[in-house]
């Protein structure tokens, strides 16, 4: 029997005691219509009762509800069905819940990422029924816990690490402190009578060119039942039998399906999912499962070799280097999210050639949703166990409930054919060995038993088929430094928070699993909810929706000598947003030219939960901000740059293909001049084996300018491919404020405008948004030598009669 909202079931909510304020207090005092599944934001929201949190400075002004105790009600009309067991099931209760049936406490909860089951048999009556849900108010809860527990060092305001609850809700540096309660994941009353299927593990893997089918089948048991129970699985077209004894905790099944197809990553081939269901039939009692799974087998090699210690994920066999970026979850309000917005966000991911996304430890197990279309669309999924950016007491209750809900998630999550990765944790070890916990910690736990013993036993038992990682970053030995970039993984976020970008050329890292740099949001996106007058980067409103530390100040230094200083805010939102594209891709580019060295990056982050200056790609209304388009780039399957390499310029290419890649490749020196004139030029032969890299050295006819303000290097592939190379940053460098001409015309379903260039015109973007926040736009950054022309596409708008500056922007207009 389902307890949803969209079932039927009404559910009202009303606060019980905090601090609500005085215009909200009589109307709060009643109980008002609650969604189930949803939160205590939305349904105020959904009432009319508090402004968008969101919006100007809403945010800070409605704390209050983190603080507030909320009451969840329904009342449901239940009738005998002849089965002797009755259970509620709650997938989701976030967080400090009390749970009452009928007048009787059933339960107290306070871990977010857990299910619960709870036996009402004796308490349900034929018909009318009341469910009440106490929820304390969390912000209020971390604090008593972690008094009650000791105070373990965070990150943040909040001690969040005092309680098993979603750390980002708290508030972290990219997203708002709207920390809610609420039953956030569908509730039911499940009957059943005998025995039932608790859950199924189905691991898939290959044996030769054959898939083998693992599945360990738990069961439940009612008190009393002796009748054996015959468990059959269905997948490949194989069907596999096994009878057990009553009281049998769990069974295996095993089953061998002859010529598989294989599941691989985008990019290295197909991703083929084969149903599974599994039937359970004791006498007259029945129940079953179903799911999907892909055949595969994963590795990851961390062994030392010549260089310090790899960081290497092989699928099938096959090393993938890896494209990816770090998911947080997509909304603030998590149960806005569906299988549609998943696909929308994960396409983000796709589009933009990435092969992994990494779900982070201070967010959320997400929704079977999100594994699906990974599943589908061959996106590798790196799963960090939640634990983020601060130390954990490994003490009781807080023992029991990290090892409960590890063990749920494990199960629920294993059959994944994305499940590349199990991580114990994000920056914790790293934290504990640099970040000064030591002596505020005096010897108590800090986390080392979760992720040196009970995480990856857990994993062993439950998915010994998917790779562990103790955390993020770590070298893979006690006695090397975690973020050491000549072993394992490593986190460079000294780029950002104190250096040059221009450092990233001089770290030689293994595997890059944490990096990024800020930008602000569309310009649209921006404006909805920032409306200080004048719009100025260090306005109340905009500093709201800038949570890292001295983030704008941050953006101000990282122009370093590349751009100059803005003029006004058009300028300043421009000049950062191209900032923030050119840094990442740098990064990306030099470490991709060390391959087999560096064997991918990940980088931080893909996704926004709401409106704000952040790291991530793509911002909280959906616009693909400069940077997406720079790590399309940057991604590609096949990418060539200019790169230096001790006193010389090289041309490297990174060939992520099974196949060769051919092809001439034409390299000239050139005028930022109008005519653009070629000043040397060199043509050679590209040849890069699959799966390769190779550098081609530059003569100095073409490495020496005769005026380095006035001159670039072009390289040109006869396949398309194209890089670039100045001799100074653009502060410096003299380009033509008239660069280019502009023609818009209208087409199906938007507009097109081409860009033909008279002189050097570099970096071109279009922001179509600014005329129609609905708009859209298929590239960006696009650099154009003399003669050369751009058409860009935008749909969901009508074509306007001109485009100038701010809708079309370029690097000539910030330095002429």
């Amino acid at each position: 029997m389902n307890l949803t909202s969209d079932s039927g079931t009404s559910w009202t909510v009303r606060a019980t005691d905090g601090p609500v304020p005085e215009q909200f207090s009589a109307a709060l005092a009643a109980p008002i219509v609650a969604t189930v599944p949803g939160e205590v934001h939305t349904d105020l929201l959904a009432a009319g009762l508090i402004p968008d949190p969101f919006d100007g400075a809403n945010e800070g002004q409605l704390h209050w509800i983190g603080r507030t105790n909320w009451q969840y009600r329904t009342e449901f009309d239940w009738e005998p069905d002849g089965h002797t067991v009755q259970e509620i099931v709650a997938e989701g209760l976030d967080t400090a819940a009390t749970v009452t049936l009928n007048g009787t406490e059933i339960a107290k909860t306070w871990n977010q990422h857990r299910a619960y089951r709870f036996d009402v048999t004796a308490l349900l009556v034929a018909g009318r029924n009341e469910l009440v849900i106490e929820f304390a108010g969390p912000a209020d809860t971390a604090d008593r816990l972690a008094e009650q527990l000791g105070l373990w060092p965070h990150t943040n305001l909040h001690p969040y690490n005092a309680i098993r609850k979603m750390a980002s809700n708290f508030g972290w540096d990219w997203g708002p402190d709207v920390a809610t309660v609420g039953v956030w994941k569908p509730i039911r009353i499940e009957s059943w009578t005998g025995v039932r299927i608790d859950s199924v593990r189905p691991l898939a893997g290959l044996d030769g060119d054959n898939g083998v089918l693992d599945a360990k089948v738990a069961l439940a048991w009612a008190d009393g039942f002796t009748a054996d129970a015959t468990i059959t699985v269905e997948a490949g077209g194989t069907t596999t039998e096994v009878t057990v004894a009553a009281g049998t905790e769990e069974a295996g099944v095993s089953a061998t399906i002859d010529a598989v197809d294989r599941w691989w990553p985008r990019g290295h081939g197909e991703q083929p999912l084969y149903d599974v269901t599994v039937s359970l039939n004791a006498g007259e009692q029945t129940d079953g499962w179903t799911g999907r799974v892909g055949f595969r087998t994963i590795t990851m090699d961390v062994a030392p070799d010549e260089h310090g210690g790899p960081f290497v994920l092989s699928v099938n066999g096959k090393p993938v280097f890896v494209r990816g970026a770090n998911w947080i979850p997509d909304d603030a309000f998590v149960t806005r999210l569906d299988r549609s917005t998943y696909e929308r966000s994960i396409a983000d991911a796709v589009d933009a050639e990435m092969n992994l996304l990494r779900v982070w430890g201070g967010g959320i197990y997400e929704t079977d949703d999100f594994y699906d279309v990974c599943d589908e669309l061959g996106v590798l999924v790196w799963q960090d166990f939640l634990f983020a950016c601060a130390a954990y007491s490994e003490d009781e209750p807080l023992r029991s409930e990290v090892e409960a809900e590890a063990r749920q998630a494990v199960t629920r999550l294993s059959r994944h054919a994305s499940l590349a990765v199990w991580n114990g944790n994000n920056e914790n070890i790293w934290g504990y060995v640099e970040w000064g916990w030591r002596q505020p910690l005096g010897g108590r736990t800090w986390g080392e038993g979760y992720y040196f013993d009970l995480l990856p036993k857990i994993v062993a038992e439950l998915d010994p088929r998917t790779p562990y990682s103790q955390g993020s970053p770590y070298s893979y030995d006690h006695f090397v430094h975690p973020n050491d970039e000549r072993n394992g993984t490593m986190h460079v976020w000294d780029v950002w928070n104190q250096v040059d970008y221009s450092t990233y050329r001089k770290y030689k890292p293994r595997f890059v699993s944490e990096f990024g740099f800020q930008g602000p949001p569309a310009w649209s996106t921006l404006t909805s909810v920032v409306h200080d007058q004048p719009l100025d980067p260090y306005g109340e409103q905009m500093l709201v929706h800038q949570k890292a530390f001295e983030g704008n100040l941050k953006l101000e230094r990282g122009l370093g000598d590349h751009l100059p200083m803005w003029k006004d805010i058009d300028d300043w939102h421009w000049t950062t947003q191209l900032n923030q594209a050119r840094a990442v891709a740098y990064g990306i580019e030099y470490w991709r030219s060390l391959f087999p060295l560096n064997t991918g990056t990940i980088v931080w982050q893909l996704n926004d939960n709401w409106p704000v200056i952040s790291w991530a790609a793509v911002d909280g209304h959906g616009h693909r901000k400069p940077l997406w388009f720079a790590l399309k780039h940057a991604y590609a399957d096949r990418l060539l740059t200019v790169q230096p390499r001790e006193d010389e310029l090289v041309v490297a290419g990174h060939n992520d293909t099974d196949e060769v890649w051919s092809t001439s490749i034409t390299v000239a020196r050139r005028s930022t001049s109008a005519g653009g004139a070629v000043l040397a030029q060199e043509t050679f032969a590209l040849e890069v084996p699959a799966r390769a890299a190779v550098l081609n050295s530059l003569p100095e006819s073409i490495t020496k300018a005769g005026e380095a303000t006035t001159e670039y290097i072009e390289v040109r592939g006869g396949d398309g491919s194209a890089a670039y190379w100045y001799f100074v940053e653009d502060a410096a460098l003299q380009l033509t404020g008239d660069a280019y001409t502009t023609e818009v015309s209208a087409v199906d379903g938007g507009y097109d405008v081409t860009v033909t260039a008279t002189a050097l015109a570099k970096d071109l973007a279009l922001f179509p948004d600014r005329l129609d926040a609905a708009a859209k736009v298929d590239s960006c950054l696009i650099t154009l030598s003399a003669g050369e022309s751009h058409t860009f596409h935008v749909t969901g708008a009508s074509a306007p009669a001109e485009v100038g500056v701010p809708v079309l922007r370029s690097a000539n207009d910030l330095v002429t």
